[in-house]
Parts: structure tokens; C-alpha cells; sequence
């Protein structure tokens, strides 16, 4: 079950900056800019699973409960939708310059069980790229999520983030980012910015035939299985047969009995069809979806790095001037020693909050540049997202095929030909001349 919540560290002052802690901030040897992760460190962190618990409250609010196993913590709680929200909530707060996932929707009314199912499947993908991203990992609050098992979750992962600022403040690095960006570091961004919303495009698209493929698997399923059913129940008749045809009443009786008989292997064809879509569903479209969560969550730091370069500066600006222009009208006249100083200090305040914002763009770009990076250690999952529908295809034809061969011979009284002989049809090519 959840492990013991961290103790309560001590709350810093405004202007404090804090040392992390050296376990969860150790750097690569060499440019701390460059990561040194694999795609198979990253899957290594940690598996999450989360799985609906069946619903026990109330007879019109029924809230959805979910199950959220940790492997890496060995532990087991219950969240709901909200909890999810506000651990998403502290995520941002904490690194707003890193690629925090987006959660599903939220739908108040008629979610029914293809919506929660839905949900259900993109909150595994969220607390699992969470689970695995490299600064995430190591920190209090991902902990608390996954593990803490006493009452108020929210409050308590509130309580931790609001403790110590936000990765800005706690980086040593910090400071220094912009010694380690290369100097097209502007240049570089676009074009990875380019070259990532490509990307995202033709995932999107492969995710949208990957659907569409695994769905036709599931209706081929449910098309097998009624077809079986239709001729077992044609087998079945019991409506007598009419005088003028007992000529033929043999060959309607092997019929009937063969017909019967058929429904066994139709249920089996549509097992096997049923189980090839929900596998390409699980180890094809997640896997797309997943990594396509990631692209989206990389798009969306872009649009909110490109919001603050853009905007907190020129409103920093603006009420910086607004300060000094009445400092400068008022040269030549006397004021009160008290106000002047206090003008003094408020403009000496707005310059430290300037070169404060332009530390924190610079250490944005930081960020950015090894968020990208990660992005790249994660596109070899393409390999993995192509074996697994490589495997199902072969897999799910193979077994198939097998019962489509023993499924043959049992045809053979359907064609009695003339004398009783049996004439099974031919193959298309057989007689059939090439022109």
C-alpha cells in the first residue's frame, strides 16, 4: 500500500533560493544541457496501472473511482478525476517549462462506458509519461500521488508544491542557463519546432488507420459470430418439409446436419478476429496515442514559452517606464525625501524583476532544449508501436488460417452431387480460362 508521507520542509522566504536536494538534481558528466537517457531507462522507471473500481456510491452522483498501482512504489491507491486535476495543477506549478501532458476532458453528464473507458485509458498514458519523465520522477509530488494513502490527497499534494518555488528556483544551474545554450539556440527551436509538428501530423494519422483497422478486426468478430449463429439456426429448423419435395429430402437432412455443426468453428473465427482487434487496440493505438500525448504536450510548451518571451517582458517594460518617467519629470523639483525613496526602491525592484524574467527566458529555452531532446529518445518507439502490428497481423492470420482448414473438410456433405459422389467447388482459378 501507499509508503509515509515526506515530512513538511520548512517554508522559504520570497527572495530565498533554495539548494535542491543533490540525489534529485544530479547532472550527465560533461554539458548538463544534453541528456544521456534511452528509451529503455525511461519505460524502466516505472509502470502505473489504472483500473476502475466498480462504482458503490449514491443512486444519482456516482463518481468514478480509480485504481492507481505504482510498480516502482509497490503501492496502490484510489484517485478520482479531481485528484488527477489537481496533481496536474502542481505539475504546472512546479515546471512550467517542462512537457507536463494534458489530462482527458472532464464530462459532467451521460459519461457513458466507452467515455469512461476513454478516460480511463488517457489517464494511464498521462501518469505514466509523467512516471517516467526524468525530473518528475525524482519529485515529492509525483510520490505523494502514487503512494500516499490517507485522507485529502489534494490538499496534501497542495500543501508540498506550495512549499518550495518552482524549478527555476531550485536548479543551481539555473542562473547560468544561458552558458550552456548554443548560440542559434533561437534558430534551433524553430526548426525542431517545424520538424516535431510534422511528426505529430503523420502520427495522428497512422493513429487514425490504426483505429480503424483494429475496429474492422472487432466488427469482422461480431459478422463471424452472427454468421455462425444464422447457419446454425438454419440447421435447427424444425418446420416440416412439404410432400412435393421429399425427392430431395436427403440432401435437405445433410444439409441441416452439416449446417448445425458449423457454428463452433464461426465462434472460433470470431474469437480469434475479437482477440487480434483488442490486442492491436492495446499494443498498437495506445502506444500511437501515447506518444502522440507526448508531441502534443511538447507543442503546447512551445505555445507557452513563445507567451511568456512575448508578453511578461513588455508588461515588466511597460510599468518599469511608467515608473521612471515621472522620476525624470520631477527632476528639477523638490519632493519629499521619503517618497523619493520609495520611488528609488520600487524602481530598483523592477529592475531586479526584469533581470529576473530575462534569467528565467533563458533558462526556458534550457528547458526546452532538453525537452526536445527527450522527445528524440522516445521516437524509437516507433519501432516497437510497428513490431507489435506487424506480430498481431501474422499472429491473428495464422491462427485464422488454421481454423479456416479444419473448418474445410467439414463442407464436404454439403456437396452431394450426382450418384451421392461428392463434388466439393472448385477454386476460382480452377476452369476458368485466362481470358
Amino acid at each position: 500500500m501507499g509508503k509515509q508521507e515526506p515530512r513538511d520542509l520548512p517554508v522559504p522566504q520570497v527572495c530565498e533560493r533554495r539548494d535542491p536536494d543533490p540525489s534529485r538534481m544530479q547532472m550527465p558528466q560533461g554539458n548538463p544541457l544534453l541528456l544521456s537517457h534511452t528509451l529503455q531507462e525511461l519505460l524502466a522507471r516505472d509502470t502505473v496501472q489504472v483500473e476502475l473500481i466498480p462504482e458503490k456510491k449514491g443512486l444519482f452522483l456516482k463518481h468514478v473511482e480509480y485504481e492507481v498501482s505504482s510498480q516502482r512504489f509497490q503501492s496502490s491507491v484510489y484517485r478520482r478525476y479531481n485528484d488527477f486535476v489537481v496533481f496536474h495543477e502542481m505539475l504546472l506549478h512546479k515546471f512550467p517549462y517542462r512537457m507536463v501532458p494534458a489530462l482527458p476532458p472532464k464530462r459532467m453528464l451521460g459519461a457513458d462506458r466507452e467515455f469512461i473507458e476513454a478516460r480511463r485509458r488517457a489517464l494511464k498514458r498521462f501518469i505514466n509519461l509523467v512516471a517516467r519523465h526524468p525530473p518528475f520522477s525524482e519529485d515529492v509530488v509525483l510520490k505523494l500521488f502514487l503512494s500516499f494513502s490517507g485522507p485529502d490527497v489534494q490538499n496534501k499534494l497542495k500543501e508540498s508544491a506550495q512549499l518550495v518555488g518552482d524549478e527555476f528556483m531550485n536548479c543551481k544551474l539555473a542562473t547560468r542557463a544561458k552558458d550552456f545554450l548554443p548560440a542559434d539556440i533561437q534558430t534551433q527551436f524553430a526548426i525542431s519546432r517545424e520538424l516535431i509538428r510534422n511528426i505529430y501530423n503523420s502520427f495522428y494519422k497512422l493513429r487514425d488507420r490504426a483505429e480503424r483497422i483494429a475496429s474492422r478486426a472487432i466488427d469482422n468478430a461480431a459478422d463471424l459470430l452472427i454468421f455462425g449463429k444464422e447457419l446454425s439456426a438454419l440447421g435447427s429448423d424444425t418446420t416440416p418439409l412439404p410432400s412435393w419435395a421429399t425427392l430431395n429430402s436427403s440432401a435437405w437432412s445433410f444439409l441441416k446436419q452439416a449446417l448445425k455443426g458449423l457454428s463452433v468453428e464461426f465462434a472460433l473465427l470470431a474469437d480469434k478476429a475479437a482477440q487480434q482487434g483488442k490486442q492491436e487496440e492495446n499494443d498498437v493505438v495506445e502506444k500511437l496515442n501515447l506518444f502522440l500525448d507526448l508531441l502534443q504536450s511538447y507543442k503546447d510548451l512551445c505555445a507557452r514559452h513563445e507567451k511568456g518571451l512575448l508578453h511578461k517582458p513588455q508588461r515588466a517594460l511597460h510599468s518599469y517606464s511608467l515608473m521612471k518617467r515621472p522620476a525624470s519629470g520631477t527632476a528639477g523639483q523638490t519632493r519629499e525625501p521619503e517618497s523619493v525613496q520609495q520611488l528609488e526602491s520600487r524602481i530598483l525592484e523592477q529592475e531586479n524583476a526584469i533581470q529576473t524574467m530575462e534569467l528565467r527566458n533563458y533558462f526556458s529555452l534550457y528547458c526546452l532544449h532538453q525537452e526536445t531532446q527527450l522527445v528524440h529518445v522516445y521516437l524509437p518507439l516507433t519501432s516497437h508501436i510497428l513490431g507489435a502490428f506487424v506480430n498481431s497481423q501474422i499472429q491473428g492470420h495464422k491462427e485464422m488460417s488454421k481454423v479456416w482448414n479444419d473448418l474445410k473438410p467439414k463442407l464436404s456433405c454439403l456437396f452431394a452431387g450426382p450418384n451421392s459422389t461428392l463434388t466439393p467447388p472448385r477454386s476460382p482459378q480452377d476452369g476458368v480460362s485466362p481470358h
